[in-house]
């Protein structure tokens, strides 16, 4: 059974979306992949890129350009066989390697766009581990239930330690640890069984660096970088038949395009969509909670307010019912805490202040938030809340616990509260607190 892949109609859509999200047309198409294959601005004529867009021609050649110039992910899916020969799809494996090699040598990464990240939903290789099984090689490493834990393990290490102090810390450790210490068992002889929780654990180790990587770095190559972890994240845990950890994977590719911009919206609310629709056989209260408030958060980010209260309510209900202590997954990790800081946000997009000053006090005070990061962010933000109520000392108050909390943390989510409260603040030079305020940050900013 092979992974799915694109008809000639769906290949010319995907070229389509990809143009449009740039403002090109056909003419601007040929320009630029005429410049790109080396052949100058007018290497290729304008007919044949309007072809390739309405799906009466194929285009053979220049697929691999046009794959990278609209970063496409067809590495994740390949071409149909039944309209014309095309690349087969690569292994997941294979390419997960890879991937963290060009990232261990510091090879550059093309941008991230929610056309790449609407391209994880095409349906993963379930045979992949079948394969692997049947074709290990004779003098593969035996790999067995000790390096899967050993792999877990390493995940709570560097995930407690990325959770305080932010995902600039230790990065390159996890990356290192897939290529050198994991890729070999992944390669390795195993059991089906066994292959499914390798790949599971993987995924968890493959996604807390996708997440590292975007909370280390704002600018498009940190975030290309990360967006093609939760990718190859999401395709391990389907490829494992682990629905709660592929809408985890999801969930990351759903955040970070809300980040990319509010034009990128219709995107991030179907991945949203799909995390749901992945849990839908979970009752786990934390699970839940925690895909219904992503969902949430894409809707108030659509406008959509009716979908966000709704979907906001039903992740309230869930989480009142949670009990006991997280399990493995980081689903079951979304502490009461979380949850109101997410909602808080949720709250602020809807213009609710009031709604978003109780939830992020909820946050803080009653259920906790016990790592730096986290509480950092949340005092950031509330800062902003106290500041648009026209609550000056509330703002300053809360911004200066905010920078004692944030010294030391490498985060871009802090980076950008402090810049924030920087901008904010310029509009008050006359008040002392305020520019020792400004003047503290310049130290978090770099100015």
């Amino acid at each position: 059974m092979r992974t799915l892949t694109l008809s000639d109609k769906e290949l010319a859509a995907r070229i389509r979306l990809a143009c449009e999200e740039r403002g090109w047309g056909p003419s601007q198409l040929a320009r630029r992949l005429g410049i790109l294959e080396g052949r100058g601005p007018k290497g290729l004529d304008r007919k044949s890129a309007w072809r390739w867009m309405e799906a009466q021609r194929r285009p053979e050649y220049w697929l691999p350009y046009i794959d990278r110039l609209l970063e496409l992910g067809l590495d994740q899916v390949g071409v149909a066989e039944s309209d014309h020969p095309g690349p087969q799809p690569a292994d997941t494996v294979g390419s997960l390697i890879q991937l963290g090699v060009r990232d261990v040598q510091r090879r550059s990464f093309l941008a991230a766009t929610s056309g790449y990240a609407l391209s994880a939903l095409a349906l993963p290789d379930l045979d992949a581990i079948t394969r692997r099984v049947r074709s290990a090689p004779a003098g593969a490493v035996r790999v067995g239930k000790g390096e899967v834990a050993a792999v877990k393990q390493m995940v709570q290490a560097l995930g407690d330690a990325a959770a305080e102090l932010g995902g600039g810390h230790a990065r390159h450790l996890a990356v290192r640890y897939l290529t050198d210490d994991v890729a070999p068992w992944l390669n390795g002889k195993y059991t089906e069984a066994i292959g499914r929780e390798l790949f599971a654990a993987t995924s968890q180790l493959v996604h807390l660096a996708g997440w590292m990587a975007q909370d280390e770095g704002n600018d498009p190559e940190h975030q290309g970088r990360a967006q093609q972890y939760y990718a190859h994240a999401y395709r391990l845990a389907a490829e494992a038949r682990d629905p709660e950890l592929a809408a985890t994977a999801l969930r990351g590719l759903a955040v970070q395009t809300m980040d990319l911009g509010p034009k990128h919206r219709a995107v991030a609310l179907r991945l949203s969509e799909k995390c749901v629709e992945y849990t839908k056989d979970i009752t786990d209260p934390r699970v839940v909670a925690y895909y219904e408030i992503t969902l949430a958060d894409a809707a108030a980010l659509d406008g959509d307010r009716r979908l966000a209260t709704r979907s906001l309510t039903t992740s309230q209900t869930a989480i009142e019912r949670a009990t006991g202590g997280p399990g493995e997954s980081w689903a079951s990790h979304f502490s009461h805490g979380r949850w109101a800081y997410t909602a808080g946000m949720i709250h602020a997009k809807m213009g609710d202040l009031d709604g978003a000053e109780e939830h992020l006090r909820q946050a803080l005070e009653i259920h906790g938030l016990d790592r730096r990061r986290s509480r950092a962010s949340v005092l950031g933000h509330l800062g902003e809340i106290h500041l648009r109520q026209g609550d000056l000392d509330g703002a300053l108050a809360t911004w200066t616990e905010f920078l004692d909390c944030a010294e030391g943390v490498r985060s871009v989510k802090v980076l950008d509260a402090a810049q924030n409260m920087q901008v904010r603040l310029d509009r008050y030079k006359g008040v002392a607190e305020a520019e020792q305020l400004r003047q503290r940050a310049a130290h978090l900013t770099g100015g």
